[in-house]
């Protein structure tokens, strides 16, 4: 497994890491414990050692198995494990207008870490995020400022960061010239690629280091998403591929597959080389539930990057829209 520096922070994590979403059991379905435990398990064996959760991830589920695995391998030095605050009035995403205080309160911020400290069980938050963000709160009170360095300052969380809203990432811009902040979490794939218009720039400039979110866009991308995929029910993908997007996603990700050659195996592995081959992301956190996702997702950290002749050609693919939302 290669290594990056994590912004300005100078920590060394790797360059895949594991995105923990899918174990916490609930939106993403189908998870199983202890199959979860053994991929958490598998990662570390391979050298993964980024690990981003959140409370909001089956209601701390997800957190308690993050930690159960870190405690019992003795890890907690060697696993950089990142988590995040939710709005306390949750509403992913965050909508303008809505001042901080009612997103962020101080209190509020203090207490979902120290909720996160124990359920992880852990002494120590690596990286502790705002689960979504509008620049906005910057010129707002409501003590989130001082709530983040008094938790720095007990030695509670090391780094802070931002997870930013769905396909904007121009409303964290500010936050990232702000100096406040050590990362930011953004989508980031074959289809979303606006990051690199002004965000990518900007956090290469200030050392913000770049976490990136959905690579495999919810499955879209690993070329596994046809017309007649069916997901389980209460499972939220039956909303993100709701109607005719189905079809629509599979016929682009099939023209992605055929530009691939012989720069990656698969289109799941091209989607991962996309996001390895940009220089300002730090990590990228495709979702892992099982033994056989961590095996071939740790596989694509061999320090090739996809030839300037693919890239641009991929540049054609992206694809301006927000399943989330609609």
């Amino acid at each position: 497994m290669l290594v990056r520096t994590f912004g300005r922070g100078g920590e060394p994590v790797s360059e895949v890491g594991f995105g923990a979403w899918g174990i916490g059991k609930t939106m993403w379905l189908g998870a199983d414990d202890a199959e979860s435990l053994r991929a958490l398990d598998r990662a570390l064996d391979l050298g993964v050692t980024f690990i981003d959760t959140a409370p909001g991830y089956g209601r701390g589920h997800s957190e308690a198995l993050v930690g159960q695995v870190i405690r019992e391998r003795g890890a907690e030095d060697r696993v950089f494990v990142a988590t995040k605050v939710p709005p306390k009035n949750l509403q992913w995403p965050a909508r303008r207008g809505i001042p901080v205080s009612q997103c962020f309160p101080g209190a509020h911020v203090i207490s979902s870490a120290e909720h996160s400290l124990y359920t992880l069980g852990l002494e120590r938050i690596d990286l502790l995020q705002f689960h979504v963000w509008q620049d906005e709160y910057l010129d707002q009170q409501g003590g989130w400022m001082e709530a983040l360095a008094s938790l720095k300052n007990q030695g509670k969380v090391r780094f802070t960061g931002i997870s930013i809203n769905d396909h904007d990432p121009g409303s964290a811009l500010r936050a990232v010239q702000s100096g406040l902040f050590d990362s930011v979490q953004v989508i980031y794939n074959l289809f979303d690629q606006s990051p690199e218009k002004e965000l990518f720039p900007l956090c290469r400039k200030h050392g913000v280091a770049v976490i990136a979110r959905v690579p495999f866009d919810e499955g879209g991308l690993t070329g596994k998403v046809t017309p007649e995929t069916k997901f389980p029910d209460g499972d939220f993908r039956n909303h993100y591929f709701q109607g005719h997007r189905k079809r629509e996603v599979f016929e682009r990700a099939q023209a992605l597959d055929a530009l691939r050659g012989r720069e990656a195996a698969s289109l799941a592995e091209l989607a991962l080389r996309f996001c390895l081959s940009q220089e300002a992301v730090t990590t990228v956190i495709p979702g892992m539930r099982t033994v056989r996702h961590v095996e071939s997702n740790v596989a694509v950290s061999d320090g090739r990057p996809l030839s300037p002749e693919l890239r641009e050609a991929l540049r054609a693919h992206a694809w301006s829209r927000n399943f989330y939302s609609s």
